[in-house]
């Protein structure tokens, strides 16, 4: 056989694929591999206060340990907290944790002398009180007292001569006074936010002007109903002080403000700069052009030439479909793709079967362990929510793809954000924010597509694949307005169904042995 109908078994092949499963390792103590395709790497160097939005996969973390591992010799480096190590924290807890993190990591310029002494720095004080304050009940009864003493003096005349004598008698007494009162860790945070900036900007003072990048990654680990406060203490914190605060998250497992009283959280546009990594199918070319570049530069490193030629003309379009347009996923649906080739020994170039079955060992499985493992007290719900979405789609319309009516997603707000989050979770993906539906259906509508790592061999389980990709002599999108709207409302009864146990993969497996059974009658 030549070379090029054995491109798959070259060594240069085993280089990148080595290459790739290294990348996956990202850990604080060591660069990872990162391709810097959409300028973010400069991004995350601005003296601004950002909001890095990705999906598991899209690289928020390769990104902050690569600045983090660039940076690590300056002046004063960045700091890096990883929310993963203090997500079991409850509130105010959590906030002190963060406290005691930052002031560690600003070291202080010119205290030589108080080493000597072996007195401590401010910043080293304030951590010391911060260590006190996290041991302590978040809410204890308090007890003053305090002794008021009273001194009495009596004076005695002698009238009958007018012979005045005086005697003076002092006596002491002592009343004992004591009061009581709820004393709560959240109020001496708020109380001493003030000396907590100060010690900041002494610190980063004395190293002349420097700005500093705080890194905290994977937010959403953090209690829902507690993110706007958490977010809220730390910008008021470091804001004016040389410290810049760069979070990364998950959008739609993120609440970033609340309007109570009083505005609690931050704006993104206003307050802080927002930061997508995310990669969709609205624009399913450049997604694909992005991804792309990325394994061309990684082959590069490799010393893989012509990347390309591994790839039959519609195989790379089908490795982006499968992995949702999440870097991570398409590096590793590629491995196990070629793994899946050389199995078989067909290791001309990658098809779009050999790609659907290197997904298929990926599996839907992983991305519902993560729903698991990040969905807190929700994740019943949404698997509930999925599993009824699935049955829509697969069992009721036969078809992969559905809209969501813009009029519903107003008056169903908490049954979008499910859907939302499905999409954050990679189980389902937006096609289209903004399109009309066919058979004269009124309104707008948002169109989603079931995530395809989920049909490893879609075509033969009598299921039509809307090829949204594809347009019309109009421009417009092949199948989208034609697809069926899914009721929001059907989402939040599902959601609502607490007495239910959803089993996502045995709703699969039962669908698909349906359709089987179907299609031998």
């Amino acid at each position: 056989m030549t070379e090029f109908q054995e491109r798959l078994a070259l060594q240069d092949i085993d280089s990148l694929r080595e290459l790739i499963l290294n990348s996956f390792r990202v850990r604080e103590n060591q660069d990872p591999i990162y391709v810097d395709i959409g300028g973010n790497l400069g991004r995350i160097g601005a003296p601004q206060q950002q909001i890095v939005f990705g999906r598991r996969g899209s690289g928020k973390s390769c990104l902050f340990v690569h600045y983090l591992q660039e940076h690590k010799c300056d002046a004063v480096p960045p700091i890096y907290i990883l929310a993963d190590e203090f997500k079991r924290l409850t509130y105010p807890d959590v906030l002190i944790r963060l406290l005691i993190e930052i002031l560690e990591g600003v070291p202080t310029k010119g205290y030589w002398w108080k080493r000597i002494l072996r007195q401590p720095t401010p910043t080293e004080s304030l951590i010391k009180e911060l260590r006190g304050l996290l041991d302590l009940a978040e809410e204890a009864e308090v007890t003053s007292g305090h002794k008021l003493s009273i001194k009495e003096t009596a004076e005695a005349k002698s009238g009958a001569k007018s012979l005045e004598v005086k005697g003076a008698q002092e006596s002491a007494q002592e009343h004992s006074r004591s009061s009581s009162f709820r004393e709560r860790k959240l109020d001496t945070l708020e109380r001493h936010l003030r000396d907590y900036k100060d010690a900041i900007q002494k610190s980063l003072a004395s190293w002349g002007e420097v700005n500093v990048a705080l890194l905290v990654d994977d937010f959403y680990l953090f209690p829902r109903d507690k993110q706007p406060d958490i977010i809220d203490y730390l910008h008021r914190l470091v804001r004016g002080t040389g410290l810049y605060l760069k979070v990364g998250t998950i959008r739609h497992r993120t609440s970033l403000i609340r309007n109570d009283n009083q505005t609690i959280g931050v704006e993104l546009g206003q307050d802080v700069e927002e930061i997508s990594l995310d990669r969709t199918f609205e624009d399913l070319g450049a997604t694909q052009l992005f991804l792309s570049s990325m394994l061309q530069s990684l082959a590069a490193r490799a010393g893989v030439s012509e990347i390309d030629s591994c790839f039959n003309p519609e195989a790379l379009q089908a490795l982006t479909l499968v992995s949702g347009g999440v870097p991570r996923d398409f590096l590793n649906i590629l491995v196990n793709s070629i793994d899946a080739a050389r199995a078989q020994n067909r290791t001309r170039w990658l098809t779009p079967t050999l790609i659907y079955r290197g997904a298929g060992r990926l599996s839907y499985t992983q991305k519902l362990k993560n729903l698991k493992d990040d969905a807190g007290v929700d994740v019943a719900g949404l698997e509930r929510v999925f599993v009824d979405l699935l049955q829509f789609c697969i069992r009721e319309s036969k078809k992969t793809a559905f809209l969501i009516s813009q009029d519903e997603s107003q008056g169903h707000p908490l049954a979008h954000d499910l859907i939302h989050q499905l999409m954050d979770f990679k189980l389902i993906h937006v096609v289209e924010p903004d399109t009309s539906a066919a058979s004269g259906r009124p309104g707008r509508y948002e169109a989603y597509t079931l995530d395809f790592a989920l049909f490893t061999e879609p075509r033969r389980r009598g299921i039509e694949i809307v090829e949204f990709w594809r347009t019309d002599d109009n421009r417009r999108r092949v199948g989208i307005r034609e697809a069926p709207a899914y009721p929001l409302s059907r989402a939040l009864i599902a959601f609502q169904k607490q007495s239910e146990q959803a089993d996502v993969t045995g709703a699969i497996e039962t669908i698909a042995e349906e359709d089987s059974a179907q299609q031998c009658e």
